[in-house]
């Protein structure tokens, strides 16, 4: 099943085109990693399938439908969330705004339980570090069963001992929710390790499907300029 289609997607701001012709498709109960270098068009890809732009050119469907259609079944975790932070909200308060009208607080404490956040439940929201926060953020997205999560670059503002974490966490929602996960990364080996499809950008479509196959010495040089490489070991 298709879970994201992506038709001739062309982007552009101030008649500089940002993506070209963009077309591709996204399989249900996968991880699929959005790569590329900066300036390439990722995060305004995400940004086009999520709605938060407008789309002049092209077509996006999600579960085969217009992205208004099935905002309750998608979730978005961002590369960073910008607060009040002299504002005093708790993690559960916080988690409970975006709790639906029939949820219970139990469900606000399960999830963070999942996370292995339950204990800062009564802290500030300020009070947290980045990876806490995204943490929370994570726990969040999760409250209302999304069948798909958007992920802008999980690891932005992490510290290395942390990435391995994240990037297994997903791997966690994939396998055990069944949730297909879309993430924006620029880190090759993660890809390798956590991904079974990836989609190269570069302001057009460089090269798509799984990252052991397409990711070929050209491809990468084509994608990020002359690089150095070595073999990765893909994970299962």
């Amino acid at each position: 099943m298709k879970i994201v289609e992506v038709k001739n997607l062309t982007v552009s701001y101030d008649n500089n085109i940002v993506l070209s012709n963009i077309s591709f498709e996204i399989e249900a109960g996968s991880i699929c990693a959005i790569i590329g270098p900066n300036g390439s068009g990722k995060t305004t890809l995400l940004k086009a399938i999520l709605g938060l732009i407008e789309i002049k050119q092209g077509e996006i469907k999600i579960l085969g439908k217009n992205i208004k259609q099935v905002l309750d079944k998608i979730s978005y975790v961002p590369q960073r969330f910008s607060f009040d932070k002299t504002f005093p909200i708790t993690v559960e308060e916080f988690m409970a705004l975006s709790l639906a009208k029939d949820g219970s607080r139990k469900l606000i404490a399960e999830k963070l339980q999942e996370l292995e956040m339950h204990k800062t439940k009564n802290q500030l929201l300020s009070e947290l570090s980045g990876g806490q926060l995204q943490r929370v953020l994570i726990a969040r997205s999760l409250l209302n069963n999304p069948k798909i999560l958007f992920w802008d670059e999980p690891i932005s503002g992490i510290d290395i001992g942390g990435e391995r974490t994240f990037y297994q966490l997903a791997k966690h929602l994939n396998q055990d929710h069944k949730i297909t996960i879309v993430l924006v990364s620029h880190e090759l080996d993660v890809v390798y390790k956590f991904a079974n499809q990836v989609v190269c950008l570069n302001k057009k479509l460089i090269c798509q499907g799984l990252p052991e196959k397409v990711l070929t010495p050209d491809k990468i040089s084509e994608l990020y300029g002359p690089v150095s490489l070595y073999k990765h070991q893909h994970h299962t």
